[in-house]
């Protein structure tokens, strides 16, 4: 569909945006739920959500948190599996209502505690490709260098751009663990819109690790948090509604990359 067929089917171009780190579908009373998660994100009707922490490891591989969270929340989707055992597996997943091309998964850094990862996805949004970003960055201070080294030219997009003149369409979201600052000075020239909710911990968040960026940064409209999950996660939720029309661009050329599964 392309933008003016959009707007004269009367589409709705602004779109809500989720992400949360849902600490393995585990609340703040130790009890595994993700049916709490969902119960909480579907009146809330995301239309692209990334979603860190999730955890297949040990539970009914006949029915794997994946398929739960497809089922409720788009039918497209990513996942970037982090760290693979013998009962399952963890990581984060991105899931879109609209179809997601191109889809790659990025390793950032390998570390003996677990691997981190990035999810570049194209999405075809009703005005448009929308290029798309879900990250979980490293806690650790060792960590952080050598992720960014490889997560910058990632939202640069195109190596060669002068800052100033960078390509559109780009939302990037998820649980950057940066609570030294150091992510978002680094990132500020190249996407410097993004939410700032403090999302943790939940009970009292005074850190805001958990993010929404828009570029440009006119399609970022509004965000919000929302407490009510303060009990489901140690992190809190970050909801934005972005301007489609204004994010929409030509397709990214296909990238490939391993680790990646996808509808």
């Amino acid at each position: 569909m392309t933008t003016e067929v959009a707007k004269r089917a009367g589409v709705d171009r602004h779109a809500r945006i989720l992400t949360w780190n849902i600490h393995r579908g585990i609340g703040l009373d130790m009890r595994y739920d993700l049916a709490r998660i969902i119960d909480f994100i579907k009146p809330h009707d995301p239309d692209i959500v990334a979603l860190q922490e999730v955890d297949s490891r040990g539970k009914d591989q006949t029915n794997l948190p994946l398929a739960a969270l497809k089922q409720t929340l788009g039918s497209h989707a990513a996942e970037a599996r982090t760290i693979v055992a013998p009962d399952g597996h963890y990581g984060h997943v991105l899931i879109s209502r609209w179809p997601m091309h191109d889809i790659a998964i990025h390793e950032l850094h390998v570390s003996r505690r677990e691997t981190r990862c990035a999810i570049e996805a194209t999405v075809e949004s009703p005005f448009g490709y929308i290029r798309v970003i879900a990250a979980h960055l490293g806690l650790r201070p060792n960590e952080i260098r050598p992720q960014l080294d490889i997560f910058e030219p990632l939202v640069r997009g195109d190596p060669g751009a002068d800052p100033a003149a960078l390509p559109g369409g780009l939302l990037m979201m998820g649980d950057f663990n940066d609570w030294h600052g150091r992510v978002r000075s680094t990132l500020t020239t190249l996407i410097p819109t993004h939410t700032m909710q403090k999302t943790f911990p939940s009970w009292r968040p005074i850190l805001n690790l958990d993010r929404i960026y828009c570029r440009p940064g006119k399609a970022l409209l509004r965000s919000w948090i929302d407490t009510a999950a303060r009990r489901a996660s140690d992190h809190l939720p970050v909801f934005a509604e972005v301007d489609l029309a204004a994010m929409a661009m030509a397709r990214a050329p296909a990238i490939i990359g391993p680790q990646a599964v996808a509808d």
